[in-house]
């Protein structure tokens, strides 16, 4: 295993990291991705001592490559009620001296290549009336007036106004160092080997450099957290999914809104270019832990198979060697690879290009300026886990964001603050709890897009 601080990733805003280990805090945060940053910012802002731990740079996983959409539009709808609360706190962001964050209210938009699939675009807009969200459904001469030059068949389209964007790269270290002024300290390139217990339950965690108490742990490490939490008995059936992304440089392309037609979606950033994914692929490597927790993500894999791709290549024999816990004093997975930073699936991003190329035409000049993937934590019902542990008092786990964490992040960050306070959440915790996946309730998928 080699120590890898290096990143084909988007450039990132740099983060200041605090010097000496602290002794003690109130509160130890593992992972610096945007819902660990978000906790240490709401925690910081109430007072509580909190230091959050980043084994490599603030965001420089998927954080940073997501396609930077802050949406409510289509989600499950027990996240809803959340995400309205993560709009109102990506608003009120500047108030506490993040700067431009890129937030922009522009609007989502989700086309419908099949009368079926516009069934359930309204169905889900008639669901989230009742959240008091305005969404509706469109014709398809309306959602051409949205994306001028469009060409293809389309049955309409769902559109939520008050959904919007932001910029990955920034705002989540701008985050970061609003935290640190209100008193949080941060330390990069400092792995947590382990979460440190005693007496049945949380006392700390060990760092690289040291040990550093806290009577609460907050675990908030992407596609990592599964291999942190098992080095203290606790089972999270998590998997990754691999995501690939392009920018392109700035193109005058008439759009506005956030907008996906399956095959491909694009949003508009700051600097005039458009980062482009698709909506509809994404790839999954075969690993032990796929093997492991293979019938609960069943019927996730049977609802997606369509666009799922399975790869069974290095990654089974190298998590089958390193991915587990060592002991606190021995160099772990987490500093042998800093940043996971995988190669974008060329296969996918081709075939992006032609159907962006195709549907928008003005995109045939576009300049591709860079590409890269990100690695998605997925749960198996495709929502968080957002959760007190119980079998281990002091330890909240805030993971599995099956690719909706960036625009949910604030308020899923307030949302474990809240938690590890033993506050009452502005919004229902209960559909978030890890003990879902052990207390015999039936899982269940909500497919609306």
């Amino acid at each position: 295993m080699t120590d890898m601080l290096t990143s084909s990733g988007p450039e990132l805003m740099p983060v200041a990291s605090g010097a000496g280990l602290p002794s003690e805090v109130d509160v130890a945060i593992v992972g610096g991705g945007v819902i660990g940053v978000s906790a240490a910012l709401y925690l910081a802002g109430r007072g509580v001592t909190v230091a959050l731990f980043e084994k490599g740079l603030v965001a420089a996983e998927q954080s940073s490559r997501n396609w930077g959409w802050v949406r409510l539009a289509g989600r499950d709808l027990r996240e809803l009620p959340l995400m309205l609360r993560a709009h109102e706190l990506w608003g009120a962001l500047p108030a506490l001296g993040t700067g431009d964050t890129g937030y922009r209210r522009c609007g989502i938009v989700y086309a419908a290549r099949t009368p079926a699939i516009r069934e359930r675009h309204e169905r889900w807009a008639e669901a989230a009336a009742r959240l008091g969200i305005a969404a509706h459904v469109v014709g398809s001469a309306a959602l051409a007036a949205m994306a001028p030059g469009l060409r293809g068949d389309f049955a309409g389209a769902l559109v939520v106004p008050a959904d919007g964007r932001a910029e990955p790269q920034c705002a989540v270290p701008m985050m970061a160092e609003a935290a640190v002024a209100r008193g949080a300290r941060i330390f990069q390139r400092c792995a947590v080997r382990a979460v440190d217990t005693a007496g049945g339950r949380v006392c700390g965690v060990v760092t690289e450099r040291g040990r550093v108490r806290a009577s609460t742990v907050i675990v908030a490490g992407g596609a990592w957290s599964r291999v942190l939490l098992a080095g203290v008995g606790v089972t999270l059936p998590q998997l990754k999914v691999l995501s690939s992304v392009f920018r392109t440089a700035p193109l005058d392309a008439g759009i506005e809104s956030c907008m996906s037609f399956s095959s491909f979606a694009i949003r508009k950033r700051l600097d005039g270019g458009f980062t482009v994914a698709s909506s509809a692929e994404s790839l999954a490597e075969i690993t032990p832990d796929s093997l492991r927790f293979f019938r609960r993500f069943l019927p996730a894999y049977l609802a997606e198979r369509k666009g799922m791709t399975l790869r069974l290549g290095r990654a089974f024999v190298d998590e089958a060697l390193d991915w587990r816990p060592r002991a606190a004093d021995r160099p772990s997975i987490f500093e042998a690879v800093r940043i996971l930073d995988p190669k974008p699936h060329e296969a996918t991003l081709a075939r992006v290009r032609r159907a962006l190329a195709e549907a928008l035409p003005v995109f045939r000049e576009a300049s591709v300026v860079q590409s890269w993937a990100g690695m998605i934590d997925t749960m198996p019902d495709v929502i968080p886990v957002i959760s007190p542990v119980e079998s281990l008092p002091g330890l909240v786990v805030g993971t599995g964001f099956s690719g909706h964490g960036f625009g949910i992040g604030p308020a899923a960050g307030e949302m474990l603050a809240d938690l590890a306070m033993g506050d009452r959440p502005a919004s229902d915790a209960r559909p978030f709890r890890l003990a879902r996946f052990t207390d015999g309730e039936r899982l269940t998928l909500q497919h609306w897009l």
